[in-house]
């Protein structure tokens, strides 16, 4: 069941900025970008199954094989229909620095990049100095108007769809036996994806918020940070 969320000023800030950023006009100068991650537990068979044939459908053990855990990065311009999401390791500082550097490399030309996501402590500044060095990384975050969701409020992230959408049409409820095939899977989810332009339709608006949670104060300030 959804609760409805403790309408402090700064949770009010947060979402109205987040809101008024998901209603900007697509524009390859300032594009939108939405970004969130989730853990895979990765799962080998105990003893190999049994595949389709001629009047067989496939089998496969109960039994499991328990291989780590890895992480995805679900990266979407939810306007556009651009995909970026993929498959790592572990979601440290590394990993999110690149999942940066990735967004930075396919819009060369933008001026700024809004970038919606969760206030991760690892989601700052810190993590690129850390992996690409104080002047790579700090030119790097540069790129970035960042728009935090507000504590609580990660449903305003369409990045959320995305690896929603991941884990259900790509992954399944087939076990994935290592971060190799997890790799290849979700790669191949995202280049279909990004081939067809799978867009984000973000309905919910600043004004529905209002409506919705009855309050009529609008915050001055802005949460964007870069």
């Amino acid at each position: 069941m959804w609760c409805v969320p403790e309408l402090t000023s700064e949770y009010i800030e947060r979402m109205e900025d987040v809101l008024n950023t998901l209603a900007l006009p697509p524009t390859p100068r300032a594009p939108v970008v939405a970004l969130d991650e989730r853990p895979v537990q990765l799962l080998g068979s105990e003893r190999p199954g049994r595949s389709a044939a001629p009047g067989k459908i496939a089998r496969q053990d109960y039994e499991y094989v328990r291989n780590g855990v890895a992480n995805v990065y679900g990266i979407v311009a939810p306007h556009e229909g651009r995909h970026f999401s993929h498959a790592t390791i572990n979601r440290k500082a590394p990993q999110f620095a690149r999942a940066l550097s990735r967004i930075s490399s396919a819009y060369p030309k933008a001026s700024t990049i809004h970038l919606i996501m969760d206030n991760l402590n690892l989601h700052c500044e810190k993590s690129l100095t850390d992996t690409y060095g104080s002047r790579d990384g700090h030119r790097l975050w540069g790129r970035f108007t960042v728009h935090y969701t507000p504590k609580h409020g990660s449903w305003l992230d369409p990045a959320e769809i995305e690896v929603g959408l991941i884990s259900r049409q790509c992954l399944g409820t087939k076990r994935v036996e290592s971060l190799a095939e997890l790799r290849a899977r979700v790669r191949h989810w995202n280049s279909r994806a990004d081939r067809e332009r799978r867009k984000i339709c973000w309905r919910f608006k600043t004004s529905d918020a209002r409506r919705v949670f009855k309050y009529r104060r609008r915050s001055s300030a802005s949460r964007s940070r870069h």
